[in-house]
């Protein structure tokens, strides 16, 4: 009786945690916030240098669907942005509808979500 007792609270425990094989990466918004033209857009896991190109280079104040799924969250968006390369470092795309890429002078490069 205590072994099917554990086995249960097991299985709840479980179903209410969730399982990190179901998370990762799925498609999203691509929001072009940066106030200038995008191109060359790529993604890479976060902290690695294995570029993909994105089909994605929304005009300023646009936005652009991103297929896309992978297990992992966290990866880091490359753009040439008015002709300068910027790099969105450790950008969270699991749970996201959308990512708007922001860029500022004196503060540099960030994006906010829409969930």
């Amino acid at each position: 009786m205590v072994t099917a007792m554990r086995g249960s609270a097991l299985s709840a425990l479980l179903l209410l945690c969730g399982s990190p094989a179901l998370a990762g990466a799925s498609n999203f918004v691509l929001v072009n916030g940066t106030g200038a033209a995008i191109a060359n857009v790529s993604i890479s896991r976060s902290g690695t240098k294995d570029w993909k190109a994105l089909d994605a280079a929304p005009a300023a104040g646009a936005r652009s669907p991103v297929k896309f799924t992978n297990q992992d969250c966290a990866f880091d968006i490359r753009a040439n942005v008015g002709g300068t390369q910027v790099t969105w470092a450790g950008v969270n795309l699991c749970d996201v509808k959308s990512v708007v890429l922001k860029r500022d002078a004196s503060a540099g490069a960030w994006v906010d979500y829409d969930q």
